[in-house]
C-alpha cells in the first residue's frame, strides 16, 4: 500500500500582478504615480503591522528614488514568473537596477515569496528597504524646478509635472529644427560631388528628406528629454513612443531608398535592351517593400514591448501552413521569378506555347497572359509556363523557307538540271534571300513526282512580310518550271484527256541550255562557282517594277 504525498496549494493569478518581477515593477509604479500609496507598500517586503504604519511612506520615497535616481533598464527585467537567474545563482531574487544617489550606489532586489494565499509573489526586498529612507534624505532637487513656480512644480499630470509636459512641447519645433540642419548638412557633400563630377541633380534626395527630418528630430528630442529627469514610469512610455518615431523615420526612409534604387535599375536594364530584367525588376521592388514593411512592424511591435518570441513562433506555424495550402501559388510565384530572370519572353513577344500561339500582353505574380491568333485570351500559369517548351518567334533574325515541291515524271533530266540551275539563280539574285544559306536539290523519287527541296532563310522578322517575299518566290519558281518545259505533278496518278502534256519546244530549248553548259565547261553542279553566286546577289527587283508598291532596283 502506498503512502500518499503531501498535498500542495493550486496556484492562483495575484490580483495586483506579483506573479512576475517585471509585474511587481510595473505594479508598483502605476500605483504609486496614480497616488495608491498604500497599494503601493503591497509590493514591499513588510510586516503587516509595519506596512500598515510605515507603508505609504516608504512607497512614496521609494517612487521618488526611482523616478530620480533608478539606473537600469525595466525592458530587461524578467516576465516568466521563475524570474531570471542573478550573479549568486540564487532563482528566487532578481537584481533589476541600482539607486545612485551620490556616491552610494544601492541595489534594487526582488525576492519570492509565498504569499498568504500559498501562491508565489515577487516583492521589493527588505535589504533595498532599509537604505531608502537614507537615500532619499540625499536626494536633491532637479536644479530646474528650484527656478519655476510652484504651481509647474506640483501639479501633476499623467504623473509628470506640468513643466516637464512644457518642455516637452517645447522641444518639439526645436527638435524638428535641429533635424533639418542635420538633413541640409548632409546634402551639402552630395551637392558638391556632382557639381565636381558635373553630373545632373536628379532630385533624389529630395524624396529622402522627409523620412530623414523624422528621423533625426526624433533622436534630437529624445536627447533634450534626457535633460528634463522624466519620472521612471512616464519615462517607459516615452522612450517607446519616441522608438516608435525613429522606427517609422528609419523604415520609411528604407521604402525610399529602396524605390530609387530599383528604379534606377529597371531603367538602367530597359536601357540596356533587357526588358525581361526590368520586368522582374518591378517584381523585386513589391517583394522587398513588403518584406521591409513587415520588418517594420514587427520591430515596432518589439519596440512596444510585445513578446516577439511567441508572434515569430505563431508566424512560424502560420507560415507552414499557408505554404502547405498555398503551394500552387507559390510554384506559380517562382515560376513568374524564374521566366523574368531567364528573359525568355518578353511583354508584347509572339511565341508559341505548344499548340497554341499568340502576342504576349502580361506577365504578372500567378500568371501570363496572351493574346491568341483567334484574338483570344489564353491565361497560363506560371509554374506549368516555367516548365513548358516555348517558342519565341519574335525573336527570329531571319525565317525558313523549306517547301519541297514535286514535278512530272516524264521531266527529263537535263530538264531537271534548268530547273536547278535558274531556281539557284534566282534564289542568289533575290534581295530577300540570305545567299550563303540558300540551296535548292533534287531530293528524291516520289509516287508521282521528282521531289525538289529547298532551304534558305529569307531575310525578315515579320510574318506578314514573310508571307510575300514567299509568295514572289514561289511565283518565280512557277515561271521556271513553266520555261523548263515541265509542269507540277498532279496527284493523280493517271493524266485525263485535257491535259496537254509537256510542252515539246520549251523541253528542247532548256535541254538545249544544259548541254551548252555542257560544252563551255561550265554546268553549274553542285552548285555556282563562288564569284558568280557574288555577282547574282541583290540583281532582281524586288518588289518587281510592276508591282503597285513600286519596286525599284536596290
Amino acid at each position: 500500500m502506498t503512502k500518499a504525498g503531501p498535498t500542495t496549494p493550486s496556484a492562483s493569478t495575484d490580483p495586483l500582478g506579483r506573479d512576475t518581477p517585471s509585474g511587481t515593477v510595473f505594479g508598483f509604479l502605476q500605483a504609486a504615480q496614480a497616488g495608491n500609496y498604500n497599494t503601493a507598500a503591497e509590493y514591499l517586503q513588510m510586516s503587516a503591522v509595519k506596512r500598515q504604519s510605515q507603508g505609504a511612506d516608504l512607497a512614496a520615497k521609494l517612487k521618488a528614488l526611482m523616478d530620480r535616481a533608478f539606473v537600469g533598464s525595466l525592458r530587461r527585467i524578467s516576465t516568466q514568473p521563475e524570474g531570471g537567474q542573478d550573479n549568486d545563482g540564487n532563482l528566487n531574487q532578481q537584481v533589476i537596477g541600482t539607486l545612485s544617489v551620490g556616491d552610494a550606489d544601492v541595489p534594487v532586489v526582488l525576492v519570492r515569496l509565498t504569499d498568504s494565499n500559498g501562491g508565489k509573489i515577487w516583492l521589493f526586498s527588505t535589504d533595498a528597504l532599509t537604505k531608502v529612507p537614507d537615500l532619499y534624505d540625499n536626494l536633491q532637487s532637479h536644479q530646474i524646478e528650484k527656478s519655476l513656480p510652484p504651481s509647474l512644480v506640483q501639479n501633476l499630470f499623467l504623473g509628470m509635472p506640468l513643466w516637464q509636459w512644457l518642455a516637452l512641447l517645447v522641444a518639439i519645433p526645436a527638435a524638428m529644427a535641429a533635424g533639418w540642419v542635420i538633413v541640409l548638412a548632409l546634402a551639402v557633400p552630395r551637392r558638391l560631388w556632382l557639381k565636381f563630377r558635373n553630373r545632373p541633380n536628379l532630385h533624389s534626395y529630395s524624396h529622402l528628406s522627409a523620412p530623414l527630418l523624422v528621423f533625426f528630430s526624433a533622436i534630437a528630442h529624445r536627447i533634450m528629454a534626457a535633460y528634463l529627469g522624466l519620472p521612471l514610469l512616464p519615462r517607459v512610455y516615452y522612450y517607446r513612443i519616441i522608438g516608435v518615431v525613429v522606427g517609422i523615420g528609419f523604415f520609411w526612409f528604407l521604402l525610399r531608398v529602396t524605390s530609387i534604387i530599383m528604379r534606377r535599375s529597371r531603367a538602367h536594364a530597359i536601357g540596356a535592351g533587357r526588358l525581361g530584367t526590368g520586368t522582374l525588376m518591378v517584381l523585386g521592388e513589391r517583394l522587398l517593400k513588403a518584406a521591409v514593411v513587415g520588418i517594420a512592424i514587427l520591430a515596432i511591435l518589439g519596440i512596444l514591448g510585445f513578446n516577439l518570441t511567441t508572434l515569430l513562433a505563431g508566424l512560424g506555424i502560420g507560415g507552414l501552413a499557408i505554404a502547405f495550402a498555398a503551394q500552387k501559388t507559390l510554384e506559380n510565384l517562382f515560376g513568374g521569378i524564374s521566366v523574368l530572370a531567364d528573359e525568355v519572353i518578353r511583354v508584347g513577344d509572339y511565341c508559341r506555347f505548344g499548340d497554341r500561339s499568340g502576342t504576349v500582353e502580361d506577365i504578372s505574380l500567378r500568371s501570363t497572359r496572351v493574346r491568341t491568333d483567334g484574338r483570344t485570351v489564353l491565361s497560363i500559369p506560371n509554374g506549368a509556363l516555367a516548365a513548358m517548351n516555348v517558342e519565341n518567334l519574335t525573336r527570329r533574325d531571319k525565317i525558313l523557307f523549306n517547301p519541297t515541291l514535286g514535278v512530272r515524271y516524264e521531266t527529263s533530266p537535263d530538264q531537271l538540271r534548268y530547273m536547278l540551275v535558274e531556281i539557284r539563280r534566282m534564289l542568289y539574285e533575290h534581295p530577300k534571300v540570305e545567299t550563303a544559306s540558300a540551296r535548292v536539290r533534287f531530293a528524291g523519287l516520289g509516287n508521282n513526282a521528282f521531289n525538289m527541296e529547298f532551304f534558305s532563310y529569307v531575310l525578315t522578322q515579320d510574318d506578314a512580310e514573310f508571307a510575300a517575299i514567299r509568295e514572289d518566290l514561289l511565283l518565280r519558281i512557277a515561271e521556271i518550271v513553266g520555261q523548263s518545259g515541265s509542269a507540277f505533278a498532279s496527284p493523280a496518278q493517271v493524266y485525263v484527256s485535257r491535259d496537254p502534256g509537256l510542252d515539246p519546244a520549251k523541253a528542247a530549248a532548256a535541254e538545249r541550255q544544259v548541254e551548252q553548259w555542257r560544252e563551255q565547261r561550265h554546268l553549274p553542279f553542285p552548285d555556282f562557282a563562288p564569284a558568280d553566286k557574288s555577282a547574282f546577289r541583290d540583281s532582281i527587283v524586288y518588289p518587281p517594277p510592276e508591282s503597285a508598291v513600286g519596286g525599284e532596283r536596290p
